[in-house]
């Protein structure tokens, strides 16, 4: 397996060009389903909340736009939760673990909290234009080691790009679109990478520790995004 380093190299000599030429191949063209935003129905018929992967800066970018549209100050919490990977929960209701990325909070229902359905039924997002990188990529991943492949097993590829379940794929894209696309892709590729290099080296195992800590990029936080370091 290559190294985080080398793989991070190999990002940041993506091509968008060759990018958005395989997304082009593809082709895209978001419906509005909002399938992408809602909770996901797992095998066994449990509701599984929706999980979108969220770098710190951007969730409080998101703050502030959360903030700026609602006019109230929305806390860490509103926008953003532990991933629940490596969580538990006890008989009692409460979570301890560690876990390494934060995710998009959710409503009750387990959908994203910033989605919004249309009177006509189409999905909406209302932070659209903050949202982050993970959401303007969608459906698209490039297949780097270290990259996440959050929307389960890929259904086509062209190079090293990777389109995953979605009813807007194969549907024509202009190359604007295409090359808009490309640039975010490519900018992911580059922030999780660095995003996993960061965490693995600022890590600090607390394996006594009380309650929920995550490990991102910039040391130990707790669930409401506050420092303990």
């Amino acid at each position: 397996m290559e190294s985080l380093e080398t793989e991070l190299s190999r990002a940041r000599e993506l091509s968008v060009r060759e990018l958005a030429d395989a997304i082009e191949s593809i082709g895209f063209e978001c419906t509005r389903c909002g399938e992408c935003c809602t909770a996901e129905t797992a095998e066994t018929g449990e509701t599984e909340p929706h999980t979108a992967t969220l770098f710190p800066d951007e969730a409080r970018n998101l703050r502030t736009a959360a903030s700026e549209r609602s006019g109230d100050d929305k806390g860490w919490r509103d926008v953003a939760r532990p991933m629940p990977y490596g969580i538990e929960t006890d008989e009692g209701g409460d979570r301890s673990g560690e876990t390494f990325e934060w995710a998009i909070q959710t409503d009750p229902c387990g959908d994203c909290t910033f989605y919004t359905e249309r009177d006509d039924g189409t999905g909406a997002c209302t932070v659209h234009e903050d949202r982050p990188l993970v959401c303007r990529t969608y459906p698209f991943s490039v297949a780097l080691g270290g990259t996440s492949q959050p929307m389960g097993e890929a259904v086509d590829r062209e190079g090293l790009v990777r389109a995953h379940e979605c009813e807007g794929l194969g549907r024509d894209i202009s190359r604007d679109e295409a090359e808009t696309l490309a640039e975010a892709l490519k900018q992911r590729a580059i922030r999780e990478l660095e995003e996993a290099i960061d965490v693995r080296e600022n890590y600090k195992p607390q394996p006594d520790a009380e309650g929920v800590i995550v490990h991102d990029s910039e040391g130990r936080k707790r669930p409401d995004g506050t420092s303990l370091d």
